[in-house]
């Protein structure tokens, strides 16, 4: 019986090291680059990502949210994730400069979805905040719905972006 309640014990405890390995988020700098552009994410406007992967100390940046949400969602994607970090828009200097310190964990954020906002990379973006009214205020200047990171589909991140429209769009 020792021996049981001692294994579990030390069951418990990799559960406890477990959630401990979660990373904290990375001061957004001038090194950090995107992961699918390879672009520095600074000489970019909007929201952020940084995501920490298994086995490696330093984050995947993205020069948008929507690229974020997509390695997240994407069904090919295999490597376990430990935690995706979005900028908390409602403590932004400004949406041009969405902070370098400001992160929250996507599944904490509400994001803003179908606004005119638009990433750095030019795709429609998806706004993240920490506080659902600091949203629903992004929201009625700028449009769009309000959803947690479950009620994202997938189609919101990984469909085709026409960028001849979303400028059109946009520009008017």
């Amino acid at each position: 019986m020792k021996r049981l309640l001692l294994a579990l014990a030390l069951l418990a405890g990799c559960d406890d090291d477990a959630a401990q390995q979660i990373p904290d988020p990375q001061a957004l700098n001038d090194d950090a680059a995107g992961y699918y552009c390879q672009m520095i994410i600074l000489e970019h406007e909007g929201p952020k990502a940084q995501l920490f992967l298994a086995g490696y100390p330093a984050p995947l940046w993205f020069s948008q949210v929507r690229d974020g949400l997509a390695y997240l969602k994407s069904p090919e994607q295999e490597a376990e994730i430990l935690v995706l970090y979005v900028n908390d828009m409602g403590k932004a200097e400004s949406y041009a400069n969405p902070g370098e310190d400001n992160w929250i964990n996507a599944k904490d954020a509400v994001y803003v979805v179908g606004s005119d906002a638009i990433g750095g990379m030019g795709a429609p973006e998806l706004v993240p905040f920490g506080d659902r009214e600091s949203a629903l205020k992004f929201a009625a200047t700028h449009g769009g719905a309000i959803q947690t990171l479950d009620q994202i589909p997938v189609e919101a991140v990984l469909a085709p972006v026409d960028f001849d429209s979303a400028a059109l769009e946009n520009n008017q």
